[in-house]
């Protein structure tokens, strides 16, 4: 399939170095309201550039597009690529509220088309390990599931573009923008919230509106507790790994990034041996901990073929807008419990 990215900076970047990459899809054009950014994204991987997005979106060429705008900036260009007749697969979060993912599913169905969200920290081979163990059961009765984000900003980044830090484009600090993929990660293991108790704070940083620090406690459905920890103010030399850890009666694995830390079940199975061979934790620096453009691009190549397989068999694909909404619904729920006081919220 032929894609077009809307936003050619740093994501719109990984987003083309990605389309690259991929068996099923292939770069075709580009947009930007920087005509300097757009052509020069699109110069270094031979595709169109466009400045003018009613010009972009009747490419008849164009099928899909990818949407890296700012995180509250993304229902406008994803309505018009919806109404357009394009399918769309948008960045993180999928919009920064419910009510707006609500309305861009609506105008995917009314177009019939597809709309994805980027869940690209699903698409490795550890979380493949660990969400085979989880639909396996292999956990027992789970008792513990719970994530932890503990990276580091510094002011200058949020300093480095007016939109940082703000609730209207941000949507949230620390929770919402650098751990919503361990938020994701941790429900697709783990399973739905019942309800949950939080509190927030800003810490280390000033001229933002949002917090670089977020603790919650959680209630499963299923029965178990856990605690979700975000930060942008725990410095570390080379960055704490993002966190996801599932204990239960009868097995624990701990996933940091990539890797586990802890594989170790009662009912041993084949495949343990290699899952430890292969996929245990080194000393490598967290993903994205310390610098944000130090992650990788081929998490980003396996959703986007995830999401252009599913179209051409005419099914959902596994990152559709409803599981985006998961981890957005579950964020404005601990971003309410901490605005009063820590009240226990219910999903």
């Amino acid at each position: 399939m032929k894609f077009g990215i809307i936003g050619a900076g740093m994501i719109g970047r990984f987003h083309a170095q990605a389309i690259t990459d991929m068996e099923n899809g292939a770069l075709h054009s580009v947009f930007d309201l920087n005509q300097e950014r757009a052509e020069a994204l699109a110069h270094d991987f031979g595709a169109k550039a466009y400045t003018d997005m009613e010009n972009f979106l009747a490419d008849a060429e164009l099928e899909i597009v990818t949407v890296g705008t700012p995180s509250g900036a993304h229902l406008d260009p994803t309505l018009a690529a919806l109404n357009a007749g394009k399918h769309a697969i948008v960045e993180k979060p999928l919009e920064v509220t419910t009510e707006r993912i609500d309305q861009l599913t609506a105008a995917a169905k009314a177009n019939g088309k597809t709309l994805a969200a980027v869940l690209n920290r699903r698409f490795h081979p550890g979380m493949d390990a660990f969400k085979k163990a989880s639909e396996e059961n292999r956990f027992g009765t789970l008792a513990s599931a719970s994530a932890y984000v503990k990276w580091y900003r510094d002011q200058a980044y949020y300093d480095s573009a007016g939109w940082r830090g703000t609730w209207a484009l941000d949507g949230g600090g620390a929770l919402m923008n650098q751990s919503i993929h361990t938020v994701d990660a941790l429900l697709y293991l783990a399973g739905p919230v019942k309800r949950v108790t939080a509190t927030k704070a800003l810490l280390a940083h000033e001229r933002i509106e949002v917090e670089d620090h977020c603790v919650a406690l959680l209630e499963f459905e299923n029965g178990a507790r856990g605690v979700i920890e975000a930060s942008t103010c725990t410095w570390s030399k080379d960055g704490h790994p993002a966190r996801v850890q599932l204990s239960g009666t009868e097995g624990s694995a701990f996933l940091a990034d990539e890797a586990f830390e802890i594989w170790d079940f009662q009912n041993e199975q084949a495949e343990d041996t290699e899952i430890r061979a292969t996929l245990m934790k080194g000393q490598e620096a967290g993903l994205g901990a310390n610098d944000p453009t130090s992650i990788n691009t081929y998490q980003h190549q396996r959703n986007f073929e995830e999401v252009v397989n599913a179209i051409q068999e005419g099914r959902e694909p596994s990152t559709s807008a409803n599981e985006s909404r998961k981890a957005v619904e579950l964020i404005q729920a601990i971003y309410k419990s901490a605005k009063n006081d820590g009240q226990w919220i219910s999903l």
